[in-house]
């Protein structure tokens, strides 16, 4: 079912967000954006006379009850945004009177879901790889069943919005699905917006396709590489990860950051993409620093030959230069990782480039471009980018593993 087709008149919602805001120190919301990315969602249960409960988690209590945790702290927030009066369930468990008792335009938001260890369905207490783990594994699986069987009590609609943990079989992501039948669980309009902006770029994509993955380590990245390889023209490999490319070809990086280990898989990687024709750019040269600080003196050297006592910290105006025209070239361009030392303000000038090309791209030439993962974001705020381009991916971990190819438990629950 689409949210857009279902008229929630007379239903109970039980909607799963992402609410996983920061808090300061004394429990105040700094960054609303989580909440105010629900809002459509949400709007439409309230709007179309349904009756809301939210549930979400916040940090990672491990299944104990922590008070600097608890979703008490955003109701205001929540109720300030949605326009109504949001009520609190203290306990996301016992929450039954509180739900039966709402009436239609009313909202409830139920306690953080991962004070119960049944969310996440990891046995606590006992150690991997033993016996009673196995055993308590087989227990815990029974439980968060019957968690998720709780939660979905309190309603006869379930909706997913949180694309964040869409990657996770969590009870409430994934296995309360179970409780409701096809007319009565749907993708929440987030959610079917990450979900399309993915679809434009793995199955639905204009070439020239290019994709640039930065980020520090190879091996947080690797799957995501190889399954690009099948769909791509270019794929571009910056920051810390390309060091270990440029190693395994017999390059010298100084103290670059890089993984030896990885070294045959990039071989591989260099192999397949020849093999495929796809175009693999690495950095021409990079500007080095003495130290692994903002203040540190600073060189640019050939990335084949960067002296011992210094270590690579951003891409080099050539290195640009180079990704620009491949960038500028495209009609479909994923994002995914800074290209240098991007929280270092005199190291980020590489990232805030590839920012704006991308955006350039986007807005000059009709490109169709997804932005994922914490710093490439942070680049495109940063900069007063984020309208320019076509998408901003909300989940990085959810992205990441969908690029890999693997199915996301939060989707396939829903869309089966």
């Amino acid at each position: 079912m689409k949210i857009e087709q279902f008229n929630f008149a007379g239903h109970k919602a039980i909607v799963r967000v992402d609410f996983n805001v920061p808090l300061d120190e004394n429990g105040k919301v700094t960054d609303d954006t989580r909440i105010r990315g629900a809002l459509p969602t949400l709007k439409k249960v309230l709007a179309d006379g349904g009756s809301l409960i939210m549930m979400s988690h916040m940090g990672k209590p491990k299944g104990k009850v922590k008070a600097e945790l608890s979703l008490g702290q955003i109701v205001k927030n929540v109720s300030d945004a949605l326009g109504v009066e949001v009520k609190f369930a203290p306990d996301c468990a016992h929450a039954d009177d509180l739900a039966a008792a709402l009436k239609p335009g009313e909202a409830l938001l139920l306690e953080n879901l991962r004070f119960y260890p049944e969310e996440e369905g990891k046995p606590v207490g006992v150690e991997k790889g033993t016996p009673e783990y196995d055993e308590a594994k087989k227990a815990m699986k029974q439980s968060q069943k019957e968690f998720a069987a709780k939660l979905a009590s309190y309603a006869d609609v379930y909706v997913n919005d949180a694309f964040g943990t869409a990657h996770r079989k969590h009870a409430s992501t994934a296995v309360i699905a179970d409780s409701f039948d096809q007319d009565h669980k749907m993708l929440g309009f987030l959610m079917e917006k990450e979900v399309t902006a993915i679809n434009n770029v793995l199955k639905n994509a204009q070439h020239p396709f290019t994709a640039i993955i930065g980020g520090s380590k190879v091996s947080s990245k690797l799957g995501v590489i190889k399954n690009l390889l099948d769909k791509v023209d270019n794929l571009i490999i910056g920051g810390g990860m390309g060091y270990t490319f440029i190693k395994a070809q017999g390059g010298h990086i100084g103290k670059s950051l890089h993984e030896d280990e990885l070294m045959p898989e990039a071989l591989n990687v260099i192999a397949a993409a020849k093999e495929k024709g796809v175009n693999l750019s690495l950095s021409i040269a990079t500007v080095c620093g003495k130290e692994f600080s903002n203040d540190t003196e600073r060189c640019v050297f050939p990335i084949y030959n960067i002296p011992d006592e210094w270590e690579g910290m951003d891409a080099s105006e050539e290195s640009i230069a180079e990704w620009k025209k491949i960038i500028l070239d495209s009609k479909t361009i994923l994002w995914n990782g800074p290209v240098g030392v991007f929280e270092f303000e005199n190291f980020a000038k590489g990232t805030g480039e590839i920012a704006k090309t991308v955006a350039q791209a986007t807005q000059e030439n009709g490109c169709y471009s997804l932005v994922g993962g914490g710093d490439s974001v942070a680049a495109v705020n940063k900069f007063g980018l984020a309208d320019k381009v076509s998408y901003v991916s909300t989940g990085g971990g959810a992205m990441l593993e969908a690029i890999e190819g693997k199915v996301l438990p939060g989707v396939a629950a829903i869309e089966g």
